[in-house]
């Protein structure tokens, strides 16, 4: 069978968020003796030939007539049995999507389920039979909310066969309470024409659509963000994100407002974002709405048994967490959705939320986990979800690090001044990323001011900060004789001071979160130098800034140690291959041949030769060496003040 056709049409709805949010919806074709349907846990925007499992539909016609348990969670494993054995090819480990049996029951070649939240403001609304009755007639059948699986499927069965008997045909369009629409037909034209009709005439019906002209958060978020995603990470490490627009600041404006979404409307929401979402009415200080937070936190724990997903904050926006990357941005497009459809329900009676037994189902539900836990996160040592800000890491050893910890797992921030070559870093650096992030900040560490941006972008984007690897150096070499004031001026500016300006800043999120959860444990780490364990011929300057940052890194660990930030230095020795020593312009290299720094050189290689052979391991530092370093230094939580040579055994300590 040739499934292009299923596979175009999947691509068609599934990259637009007007009809699928977060990969939801399935789709299937069928003839006599095989079904293709989506596979659990692929997305539809996405999905190839390879997304589709092929089901053996005899097999699934036993499914029609058997007698299955009649404890639901027994049923549904012997339900699940019975769709993973009708599976063509079982040795591709493929999951048919949960709905299968329901895409067997439609009697067309092509079905396609979606969650458009335009339909859902109708299903989710106080009457919907009767508007879509109004709508649409009794050629399409409505299904009031059933327990997805097995128990839909037979209903299903059940309503075709008294839709034949009125009609002498069978439906083509369902409308599911509280879930979304099926639409069957013979070519994928009449799909597309059907799913047009049937917005077309709910448009009709709207009023008003939704604004998400996006708005501002303020800046004071610093201050409450890493608190609040440090409480909830209990279990394990979250991310939090923060988003705001015209239709969030409106149900977010008072209690009334939010009770509009203080439920549950679909399966869907209370997989990825938890059943009910936690409200903070206070619109005041920070140590205010933290007060308020905690307060209500206590409460929701009470209430419900576990921790929220959405956090919505009056005057300040939502907050999304998430076990990574993926899940965050999934749960706010969700929750934001939801929130489309709450404005939605206002023109057909207002909303209705599913029960407390239907949610408790889903919560439950071994379907639903699987899905869920399909995100999940990449690292190779215990780093997922660690947001680290790297500072001058859009080239050089910096860059190298950003890469390594992407590849461990963690969130990245580059801080760059550097703004081209900073963001044509991210962007090559976020190819193939799926759980984890990077983003680019602009920044002059040496300025408070861009130091808190990157802090304000950090919290916003990811929730809080856990490392800080202050990297961003600078260096001039000369003589005492050749080396300006201006010159030495900048390396201790950048270098000295700019580990100050970080460190004093980014260390107060880091405090916030280990005031709300004694687990937490952060890292400062400065990327220092051999130059920082011994002097340096006719390199003074930078030697100098070193020296003095290895005094800052043991008095800030003595200080910070106290709120768990464990500070250290990292000490590398030469990394030839990067811009810092093989820029033909302005690279060590040149300037210690123009220096004279190495007797006898007359060439660029000369100098390179003279230092690889200082080096008892006979090369150069690469990042990798750093960043073993780097992970070794967070992983180990009894050690902070000291130094740590990265050197080839070229500076050994004594």
């Amino acid at each position: 069978m040739d499934i292009s056709q299923i596979v175009e049409v999947s691509k068609f709805y599934g990259i637009d968020p007007f009809y699928v949010i977060a990969g939801g919806g399935n789709t299937s074709m069928k003839d006599d003796s095989v079904m293709h349907v989506k596979a659990s846990g692929i997305q539809l925007g996405t999905i190839d030939m390879s997304g589709f499992v092929a089901l053996d539909r005899k097999m699934l016609k036993v499914m029609y007539n058997k007698e299955y348990d009649l404890d639901p969670e027994l049923r549904e494993q012997q339900v699940k049995s019975d769709l993973l054995k009708s599976r063509l090819y079982p040795e591709l480990n493929q999951r048919p999507s949960v709905e299968a049996s329901v895409h067997d029951a439609i009697k067309y070649k092509f079905v396609v389920h979606l969650h458009p939240g335009l339909v859902n403001g109708i299903t989710c609304s106080k009457e919907p039979d009767k508007t879509i009755i109004e709508l649409f007639g009794d050629e399409v059948v409505y299904i009031p909310y059933i327990t997805p699986g097995y128990i839909l499927f037979k209903e299903f069965d059940r309503q075709n066969k008294l839709y034949f008997e009125r009609h002498a045909s069978y439906p083509k369009l369902f409308f599911l309470q509280n879930h979304g629409i099926f639409v069957g037909a013979d070519s994928i034209d009449e799909i597309k024409d059907i799913y047009n009709h049937v917005m077309a005439a709910i448009k009709g019906r709207v009023a008003v659509e939704p604004d998400l002209t996006l708005l501002e958060i303020p800046e004071k978020v610093t201050q409450i963000i890493p608190a609040i995603r440090a409480a909830l990470s209990i279990d394990s490490l979250l991310l939090g994100r923060m988003r705001n627009n015209v239709l969030i600041d409106g149900f977010i404006a008072s209690e009334k407002e939010f009770n509009r979404v203080s439920g549950p409307f679909t399966p869907d929401g209370i997989v990825y974002c938890t059943p009910y979402p936690l409200y903070i009415g206070v619109d005041g200080s920070p140590e205010e709405i933290l007060q308020a937070f905690v307060r209500e936190l206590e409460i929701y724990r009470s209430q419900h048994g576990y921790d929220p997903r959405v956090v919505l904050l009056k005057g300040l926006g939502m907050l999304a967490l998430g076990d990574n990357h993926q899940s965050v941005d999934v749960t706010l497009d969700i929750f934001e959705d939801l929130m489309k459809i709450s404005l939605y329900t206002e023109n057909f009676g207002g909303p209705n939320f599913m029960t407390q037994e239907d949610t408790d189902f889903i919560m439950n539900w071994e379907v639903e986990s699987y899905r869920r836990n399909l995100i999940q996160g990449s690292g190779k040592s215990g780093l997922d979800n660690k947001v680290v800000v790297v500072t001058g890491g859009a080239q050089g050893f910096g860059r190298g690090i950003v890469e390594d910890l992407l590849n461990e797992g963690c969130d990245l921030v580059v801080a760059d001044m550097n703004k081209s070559i900073g963001q044509k870093t991210v962007e090559t650096l976020k190819i193939g990323l799926k759980t984890n992030d990077v983003i680019f900040v602009q920044a002059d560490i040496t300025k408070k001011d861009d130091v808190q941006k990157v802090i304000y972008e950090t919290v916003r984007h990811f929730g809080g900060v856990d490392v800080l690897i202050s990297n961003a150096g600078v260096l001039r070499a000369g003589s005492l004789a050749e080396l300006s004031e201006e010159d030495f001026d900048l390396v201790t500016e950048v270098n000295y001071k700019g580990f100050f300006v970080c460190t004093k800043y980014v260390s107060e999120p880091m405090k916030l979160q280990a005031a709300y959860n004694s687990d937490f444990h952060m890292d400062i780490l400065q990327i220092n130098s051999k130059s920082g364990l011994q002097g340096s011929n006719k390199n003074f300057a930078y030697a100098g800034s070193k020296f003095g940052s290895i005094g800052l890194v043991q008095s800030f660990a003595m200080e910070l140690i106290q709120n768990r930030i464990k500070v250290n230095a990292i000490c590398p020795g030469n990394y030839f291959e990067g811009p810092l020593w093989s820029d033909p312009d302005r690279g060590l290299f040149v300037q210690y041949l123009n220096a004279g720094k190495v007797p006898g050189a007359k060439t660029i290689e000369d100098v390179k030769k003279f230092y690889e052979q200082k080096v008892p391991m006979s090369r150069g530092c690469y990042p990798i060496d750093v960043t073993n370093a780097i992970v070794y230094a967070i992983q180990q939580v009894y050690e902070t003040g000291q130094a740590i040579p990265v050197s080839g055994g070229q500076v050994m300590l004594h």
